[in-house]
């Protein structure tokens, strides 16, 4: 399988990275894991669960799972892996995904009581955290991933552009048929000519739309898409000028043609988006299509006063495809009188320029759309960095208050309302600008023909290949 970067690390406390998140996933395993098209939790570790009250949730475990080791999975694993999370020692990255948790108990050998220190909806999906052995689980960190873990693959090898995994014996998931190496390849070109050769077998979303047909085409080769979950959006900075005004942040979202850049630049692999939630996704709400009217548009700026035209800058990576859908965006934006200059930077100086709030508009993906309440850490005011990921400074008392709401209720039609609740305030303000939702493309040869990955691109189906 080949990937554009090499993981940073293989430890599951300590990695961000997508290539790293997805690859420990493949060699450790959560309580829950999520539903590959709706993302709705389901056991995995966890053989049932059932909420005692509003803050108390018991888990019963499953009996026929060893670690990689061939060591007994027990609740002692669980209790000691939330803890070492939450540990300020161990620093783990992800200690904000179990802030919530108050403590947890055995219940017996296979049984979990998960205390909260209040009501908390996430929880459950919080649950699809790694588990680790008791005596790891607060250990030092493991970066060449030789941690115990309970998923299909155990790390075999990791040198500088590969990890090689091998079947585990033991695992939530039957024994997979195939061994695995993770290959790092940052070009194209080269991506696409291991394609063709034969020297891989799977490549995802790292191949242009534009070359995708020339390798369908290939002997022995085959291109498959599945709809995603993943948002493509604009942040804007609210801080800056006449961005501030609801309407000259619809006057840009009318100004987009979404359908025509989908049906183009992604060759028909993307769904243009109505709101946040994919439609894939269980909390998605029913959301009607966001206009391209560039007459409305011009209207809306003129009813702000803005005095045309309206200079901004236009932050995108410096991937050719995404560089092409930024020119694509600054055109049509300048056609409705709003200059757009496009600035293409590397992924950690543009983070770093969002995060001052020295930029106008930015073009952004939310690449594991798992959890709704991932948009809280986007969209809520207190969440402005450093504390969070608001980088386009939102204020929105009543944004705020739904927000809140979603986080804490736990039953999924009273969330499901909550989101419906939050998309048309946020489709009313535009505080972002929702762009489109792409399809999780795949190239794959012969062997790999049945790997389809999840709707928000994780790899688990290649432990379903036979």
């Amino acid at each position: 399988m080949l990937v554009a970067n090499d993981p940073e690390t293989l430890d599951p406390r300590y990695v961000t990275d997508a290539v790293g998140l997805r690859l420990t996933r493949l060699v450790h395993a959560g309580l829950v894991r999520l539903d590959p098209d709706t993302l709705a939790p389901e056991p995995y570790l966890a053989a049932s669960w059932r909420w005692l009250d509003a803050q108390s949730l018991r888990v019963e475990l499953r009996s026929d799972v060893r670690f990689h080791s061939g060591a007994p999975f027990t609740a002692r694993d669980v209790v000691a892996t939330l803890r070492a999370f939450a540990s300020p020692v161990v620093a783990s990255r992800h200690a904000s995904v179990v802030e919530a948790i108050a403590g947890a108990e055995e219940d017996g050998d296979h049984a979990v009581v998960v205390h909260l220190a209040h009501p908390h909806g996430t929880l459950l999906t919080d649950l699809e955290l790694p588990i680790l052995r008791a005596d790891q689980a607060s250990g030092p960190p493991a970066p060449d991933g030789t941690l115990d873990g309970l998923g299909p693959y155990t790390v075999a090898s990791r040198s500088e552009g590969a990890v090689a995994l091998s079947p585990a014996d033991f695992a939530a998931l039957s024994k997979p048929a195939h061994s695995i190496i993770i290959r790092t390849v940052h070009d194209e070109n080269a991506r696409a000519l291991r394609l063709e050769s034969g020297r891989a077998d799977v490549a995802q979303n790292l191949i242009s739309p534009t070359l995708l047909p020339a390798l369908g085409a290939q002997p022995g080769l085959a291109v498959a898409s599945r709809a995603g979950a993943n948002l493509t959006y604009i942040v804007i900075d609210e801080e800056r000028g006449m961005l501030g005004d609801a309407r000259v942040r619809r006057a840009a979202s009318e100004a987009i043609d979404r359908s025509l850049l989908c049906a183009t630049l992604f060759d028909g692999r993307a769904e243009p988006a109505g709101g946040l939630v994919a439609p894939t996704h269980w909390a998605h709400a029913d959301v009607p299509p966001l206009a391209f009217d560039p007459h409305a548009a011009r209207a809306g700026l003129a009813e702000a006063g803005v005095a045309l035209p309206l200079r901004v800058t236009l932050l995108t990576s410096t991937e050719r495809l995404r560089g092409d859908v930024a020119r694509v965006v600054s055109q049509e934006l300048a056609d409705v009188g709003i200059v757009a200059d496009v600035v293409p930077l590397e992924l950690g100086t543009m983070i770093a320029r969002l995060n001052a709030g020295e930029f106008d508009l930015a073009i952004l993906a939310l690449p594991e759309m798992t959890e709704p309440n991932v948009l809280r850490r986007f969209l809520h005011s207190a969440l402005v960095p450093p504390a969070g990921a608001n980088r386009g400074r939102v204020r929105d008392p009543e944004l705020d208050r739904l927000l809140d709401d979603g986080a804490r209720v736990s039953a999924p039609d009273a969330r499901r309302t909550i989101y419906a609740r939050m998309e048309a305030v946020e489709n009313s303000a535009m505080h972002v600008i929702p762009l489109w939702y792409e399809d999780q493309v795949v190239v794959t040869s012969v062997l790999a023909r049945a790997f389809v990955p999840s709707a928000e691109g994780r790899w688990l189906g290649l432990a379903q290949l036979r």
